[in-house]
């Protein structure tokens, strides 16, 4: 079922301006295309086609969705038709991008160097790695990010407690979460723990960056356990 071309789409986030957020089903069709260029320029031998790819997802990071093609085409075209699907952080597909932007320049380089084989290597893994995310939503470049994320999370700051003075009211146990308004994932986390009876804090990371920052909070959902006097004793999510 979708939505008709005449009717205009509710949208939660703006896809220009609601950055740290997207649709979950943009990347997915981001890759899509990714992976159908990328095999016909190694197969086909079009390997030109790999550095306009590369040219596009880095104009995309660098200047916003509205220089993405892939992005445009579908915010413009498929979303009003099929409506908005769910909201997820934006950041470990961005990385993922970024990742894509440098084995597509590199395959580029090397193809225009001669090195038809290390060229044809790298298309073809950004090829497979962007058919899986297309077709399964196992993003690898997403996932990576994500242990990247938590790594520097434990480095610069090990979440063993929170400050109760950062939270709007006393508490004696709770779970904090560290959430986004527009997060579909986050929404359906704190659904399921309130729904068997757990009592929810959130901390809003669009609200108070400087608690993410704190904190070490690098992608949402986040979600710790806590007793009165802040301490961590259980990680639930994130």
């Amino acid at each position: 079922m979708f939505a008709s071309a005449a009717t205009p789409i509710v949208r939660r986030a703006d896809p220009y301006h609601d950055t740290d957020i997207i649709d979950a089903r943009a990347p997915r069709f981001n890759q899509t295309i990714v992976a159908t260029v990328s095999l016909l320029a190694v197969g086909l031998g079009w390997w030109p086609l790999l550095g306009v790819l590369a040219a596009q997802l880095a104009l995309g990071l660098r200047f916003g969705r509205r220089y993405c093609v892939p992005c445009v085409l579908y915010f413009e075209l498929v979303q009003p038709r099929f409506g908005e699907g769910p909201l997820e952080d934006s950041r470990p597909p961005r990385f993922a991008n970024l990742l894509g932007a440098i084995f597509l320049g590199a395959a580029t380089l090397a193809y225009a160097l001669g090195s038809t084989a290390i060229g044809a290597t790298l298309g073809l893994i950004v090829a497979a790695l962007a058919t899986l995310a297309a077709t399964t939503g196992r993003c690898v470049g997403c996932e990576l990010y994500k242990i990247d994320a938590r790594i520097r999370g434990i480095r610069s700051h090990v979440l063993d407690r929170i400050d109760p003075g950062d939270l709007d009211t006393t508490v004696a146990r709770a779970i904090v979460e560290f959430t986004h308004p527009l997060c579909t994932e986050c929404q359906r986390l704190a659904r399921d723990l309130e729904g068997r009876g757990e009592r929810v804090l959130t901390i809003d990371v669009s609200r108070r960056p400087e608690l993410a920052r704190k904190y070490g909070i690098a992608v949402v959902p986040v979600a710790v356990r806590i007793e009165g006097d802040g301490r961590v004793v259980e990680r639930i999510a994130g």
